[in-house]
């Protein structure tokens, strides 16, 4: 007999519902997010013939946490069901619209009785794929906080210590440099500023690691700290200073958090069998890859083929038909993180491949937008990328770019 679970997914406790293959409701019970929980659905798998050889397939709106954890073990199939997906199915068994969690557990068993072969079972990657996988998109999370929280900086140094932001904005890096933090920390109104001395300025640099040219960047910061500038009135000035410092401890920690991370991600990522066929793409560097890594796992069965690898990244066009209307256009639903890295790679590879660079430029003479090309190119390269992983080689410029004419003739 064929069984099927549903669990319905929450913070304190969850609820499961068994049916058979006739959608006969076998068994259900609620169960405490905590071990014993977790112990008690085990226990009511195996009374229902869940065993090594033969897993009971689980159906569940979320694809993280203990609980998934705890069924992730052996040949175990676990579906992540979208919510929304799920509340579309509901109105298959009722329409009064009520919502239960005993029956949305009822109703993710019946999605995987009837439907289990239009959803995609969570990917069998390795643990250090998932661990990068971690602290990837830690990494990714804390770049993005770092700049939102420079970006707080700018614009309140916009609105009383212009000749700040002038001073630091022409260097890699801008407000997030550590010596702009040091400086910053030590004057952090214009009224401050203009009592630096040259020494003070000198230790500031030194304090923030700088090594080379000290002398000269203490000369140059002197003086543009200095520059005139509209003031502020003096309480609200220094208002605003002791805003600014709040907003340095946090630009601070966030430098840190993005600094650990992004060591234990490079430490990580190099030891994955993986790393050297994604480190000999143009384009693709340690935290890059690892992110591109951290999207698609290592489980060589998860797509079918390079098109669904492509549709997941977002790369490949939609075609949408009704009637007399016809639009083909990019893709909406998609995994943004994967976009995300998908743009920066595309834009990276411009630089290092001739190849790339020809098939951009060959896609801006056609009439694409600047977006629209390096869309085109991150899809043929993450096309070479499927190849390569499933074939274990290395990315070779001559076999993914023709440089003949004839050849770049087919490729548009």
């Amino acid at each position: 007999m064929t069984v099927y679970c549903g669990i319905d997914w929450a913070e304190s406790h969850h609820d499961v519902a068994l049916v058979n293959q006739d959608g006969q409701l076998l068994a259900k019970r609620r169960i405490s997010d905590d071990l014993a929980g977790y112990r008690l659905l085990l226990d009511l798998l195996a009374e229902h013939g869940d065993s090594p050889e033969t897993p009971i397939p689980v159906a569940i709106e979320t694809a993280g946490g203990l609980l998934v954890a705890v069924l992730r073990t052996g040949k175990r199939k676990i579906y992540a069901v979208n919510p929304l997906a799920a509340a579309r199915y509901r109105d298959r068994h009722g329409v009064s619209r009520k919502k239960s969690d005993p029956g949305d557990a009822l109703v993710l068993a019946n999605i995987l009785r009837t439907d289990m072969h239009a959803h995609r079972p969570l990917p069998d990657d390795s643990d250090l794929a998932r661990a990068i996988t971690v602290l990837a998109r830690a990494q990714q999370d804390a770049v993005w906080s770092r700049q939102q929280i420079a970006n707080q900086v700018r614009s309140l140094l916009r609105e009383y210590y212009p000749v700040a932001l002038d001073a630091f904005s022409s260097k890699q890096g801008g407000l997030t440099r550590p010596e702009a933090r040091a400086v910053l920390a030590l004057a952090p109104t214009p009224s401050a500023a203009a009592r630096l001395t040259l020494p003070q300025l000198r230790a500031a640099l030194k304090r923030a690691g700088r090594s080379r040219g000290i002398d000269a960047e203490a000369d140059r910061l002197k003086t543009a700290l200095r520059a005139e500038q509209a003031h502020q009135p003096a309480l609200v000035e220094e208002a605003m200073g002791q805003q600014l410092l709040a907003l340095l401890t946090q630009l601070d920690a966030s430098c840190k958090a993005v600094d650990d991370l992004t060591e234990a991600v490079e430490s990580l990522f190099r030891q994955h069998p993986d790393a050297e066929i994604l480190l000999s793409f143009p384009g693709l560097g340690v935290q890059l890859g690892a992110r591109v890594l951290a999207e698609i796992g290592d489980d060589r069965a998860r797509f079918a083929d390079a098109r669904a690898l492509k549709a997941y990244a977002g790369s490949a066009p939609i075609t949408r038909a009704s009637g007399k209307k016809r639009f083909v256009g990019r893709r909406y639903i998609k995994n943004n993180r994967l976009t995300n890295a998908g743009h920066q790679w595309a834009f990276a590879a411009l630089t290092a491949s001739p190849g790339a660079a020809a098939h951009y430029r060959r896609r801006r003479d056609h009439g694409d937008w600047h977006a629209q090309a390096q869309r085109h190119l991150f899809n043929r390269m993450i096309g070479q990328l499927y190849h390569c992983l499933q074939t274990r080689q290395l990315f070779d410029e001559q076999h993914a770019f023709t440089s003949s004419p004839a050849g770049l003739a087919m490729a548009a």
